[in-house]
């Protein structure tokens, strides 16, 4: 039996420049750490940039999948056959989305570093979730696998 592969799976990496930071937050706590001596100075370098580092790199190691009949956003599981129409966001739209336009109750999988956006409606009437906003950096792609997912399950 071979296991068909995802048709859509993406993490929601951090940028670049936050790397950078974490090596600045290490820095910073090395000069804080100077008067002491250079063995406290070297472990604050050490220690302000491997911490800085797993922040960053927790933050940015969510993911967004579509598999099984399901979309796995972060620490959400919605099968696809409780959503409804998926609207492609552009940056205005995501902002917009994000802030004044958003429901209290929606599901949001926000990376503010992402300016495109996915908004999916939420059908199941059980579920009080109004919709899921989940940034993504390819909202095309992640619309037509939720659609590819949906007929999938719709056939079977």
């Amino acid at each position: 039996m071979q296991l068909s592969a995802s048709p859509y799976e993406e993490r929601l990496t951090a940028p670049r420049s936050w790397w950078l930071i974490s090596f600045l937050v290490g820095v910073s706590l090395a000069l804080i750490l100077l008067p002491f001596g250079t063995l406290p100075m070297l472990g604050g370098l050490a220690g302000g940039t491997a911490a800085a580092a797993v922040v960053v790199s927790a933050y940015g190691s969510v993911r967004i999948r579509v598999v099984g009949g399901h979309l796995i956003a972060g620490d959400a599981k919605i099968p696809v056959s409780a959503l409804g129409e998926a609207e492609i966001l552009d940056a205005e739209e995501a902002r917009a989305w994000r802030s004044y336009k958003a429901d209290p109750r929606c599901f949001m999988l926000l990376r503010a570093y992402i300016p495109g956006a996915l908004r999916v409606d939420v059908t199941d009437p059980a579920d009080p979730t109004p919709y899921a906003f989940l940034s993504t950096r390819e909202p095309q792609r992640l619309a037509q696998a939720l659609q590819a997912a949906r007929n999938t399950t719709d056939a079977a």
